[in-house]
């Protein structure tokens, strides 16, 4: 009965570890490409409206 309860809490602990390690990789992941995005976006040379230096305000 001990070795049952043992296996069970070594399986569980197991896929605790390999849930947050998939985590662990997933989250920087997705913020590096998120900044990398928002780094493009800011970039892009978008058509602003620009006065003229005659136009009044």
């Amino acid at each position: 009965m001990g070795a049952k309860i043992a296996r069970a809490a070594f399986l569980v602990t197991a896929m605790m570890f390999f849930a947050v390690l998939a985590l662990d990789i997933a989250v920087p992941t997705l913020v590096l490409c998120i900044m990398a995005l928002s780094t493009r976006l800011v970039s892009l040379d978008l058509p602003v409206a620009h006065k003229h230096g005659g136009e009044a305000a």
